[in-house]
């Protein structure tokens, strides 16, 4: 059996889900904006509380990995790592935009899903996936224009999804252009997490780090006078 808490804070949503085996025992997240660094630790002792567990009962840690915010992504990893070294606990990271792509899976539709995590003004971070949620273009920063994958959307319908998937329309017009509302939620990384803990594919804890893909974006505080 496995019990793992899967934790994302890649994009404004700060989202935690319990599962067991694969399965949701527990759900609690908020899209409210700068809330990770408060709410991330509450949602886990929440979750695992309402279950009747305590963290020396989890099996796994599992955290998104990004591309995303440079604070969320620094705010979940420190608290997995955190967890993991407290219980001894493996660590397993899951690609954001895969999770993406899982949330947005259509059962027994051929298209391609490509999620896309906002990085502002018309880039995104992107990559493509087959029906089967596995990787066939891997992750980049892409500015979009109207050629933006402009081959793939001459043969197949395209399903975006994520916080950047709306800038798509704006930029392209195809009838193979799909939008779906799909957010970063951790009950998008519930199958994924669990497979990776059944094949045994863990992180080195002192060593994982997230794709941040760029540096992050800071502002300099203007002078006083």
């Amino acid at each position: 059996m496995a019990l793992i808490i899967n934790i994302e804070t890649a994009t404004q949503v700060c989202s935690v889900a319990l599962a067991k085996d694969g399965k949701l025992l527990a759900l609690k997240e908020t899209d409210s904006q700068n809330s990770h660094a408060s709410q991330l630790t509450c949602f886990i002792d929440e979750a695992l509380r309402e279950q009747g567990y305590q963290t020396k009962d989890l099996d796994a840690i599992a955290v998104s990995s990004g591309p995303g915010s440079y604070t969320g992504l620094r705010i979940g990893y420190s608290t997995a790592k955190g967890l993991c070294y407290a219980l001894d606990k493996p660590m397993i990271k899951v690609s954001t935009l895969q999770a993406l792509a899982m949330g947005a899976k259509e059962p027994n539709k051929s298209a391609i899903y490509c999620p896309m995590i906002d990085a502002r003004r018309m880039e995104v971070y992107c990559a493509l996936y087959d029906k089967d949620v596995r990787e066939i273009h891997p992750v980049e920063a892409k500015v979009l224009d109207d050629t933006a994958f402009q081959e793939v959307l001459s043969e197949r319908q395209v399903i975006f999804c994520g916080n950047g998937a709306f800038k798509m329309p704006q930029v392209v017009e195809s009838s193979n252009v799909v939008v779906k509302n799909t957010a970063c939620s951790a009950i998008n990384m519930i199958f994924l997490s669990y497979e990776a803990y059944k094949n045994a594919i863990f992180e080195d804890i002192a060593y994982a780090t997230p794709l941040y893909i760029k540096a992050p974006f800071i502002t300099k505080p203007k002078k006083r006078l």
